[in-house]
């Protein structure tokens, strides 16, 4: 089969799923892109973990979403999957000036400012800030906000910049926990705490942007290994015979630390 027979293949299956299944009959967009957004994690998810078959799979729900999108447009009379694949393929050639016209780019940074200039200039892209959506994890908006000053040379001139100011703002943290002393639980916390805080995970974001280093994929990667970890130390202390929940924070730290040495 090839790929235009596969793809068509896919574009009738959607049709015939809007038409006659009950479920997908009631879908509009904004019930169906909360699916969208998951699949798009789990694809990330599946990338990650080096799961080139779990990837495959993955990539065909995304797809999928993608066309069921795009029919739901044609239904609105505001577009369809051709014009969807047509204009990401103009779009892309006029991003890339560097590939198909007579502009020089011969590095990644270089690109990425191109790409900037030409939102701008021929895009109708106005403001620094411009296109950054609000729905974005707090993550990747913090970043997405960085890249655009950045577009503008509004930023450190290196990594060691953006650590010196990760390192200002844990200082003034610091300073703000020290004044407000220890919480209440479930109390709303101190303003200062709120926006020092606020401030180290922005200057965190700097950092890991200065680094090539996705945020929200970092983060996400490292949670998942503190559970993997906390679960294995509650199985070793589970062959001991004992029950992890229940040890002091001494015990449990050594069951971890076992854990750590077992999983690195």
């Amino acid at each position: 089969m090839s790929l235009s027979d596969a793809l068509l293949d896919l574009q009738e299956l959607t049709e015939r799923l809007r038409r006659d299944c009950p479920w997908d009959r009631e879908q509009t967009a904004r019930t169906i892109v909360p699916y969208t957004v998951e699949e798009a994690y789990e694809v990330a998810d599946a990338a990650l973990a080096d799961r080139p078959e779990k990837l495959l799979d993955e990539l065909g729900d995304l797809l999928f979403q993608v066309y069921f999108l795009a029919l739901l447009l044609e239904e609105q009379g505001h577009g369809d999957l051709e014009q969807t694949a047509r204009g990401i393929h103009d779009k892309l050639v006029r991003r890339h000036p560097h590939v198909f016209g007579e502009i020089e780019a011969g590095t990644a940074g270089k690109v990425r400012a191109n790409w900037e200039q030409i939102k701008r200039a021929n895009e109708g892209r106005e403001g620094i800030f411009h296109d950054v959506p609000e729905s974005l994890p707090a993550l990747l908006f913090a970043r997405k906000l960085q890249r655009r000053a950045a577009a503008i040379e509004f930023e450190y001139p290196d990594t060691a910049g953006a650590l010196a100011d990760l390192e200002d703002e844990l200082r003034e943290l610091k300073e703000a926990l020290e004044a407000a002393g220890e919480p209440s639980p479930e109390a709303e916390p101190d303003p200062s705490v709120f926006e020092e805080l606020g401030d180290v995970l922005f200057a965190a974001v700097n950092v890991a942007r200065r680094s090539n280093v996705d945020p929200e994929l970092a983060l996400r990667t490292m949670a998942r290994r503190f559970a993997d970890r906390v679960e294995r130390a509650e199985a070793l202390a589970k062959g001991d015979g004992r029950d992890f929940t229940a040890l002091p924070l001494e015990e449990q730290d050594r069951y971890f630390d076992a854990a750590k040495e077992e999983l690195r």
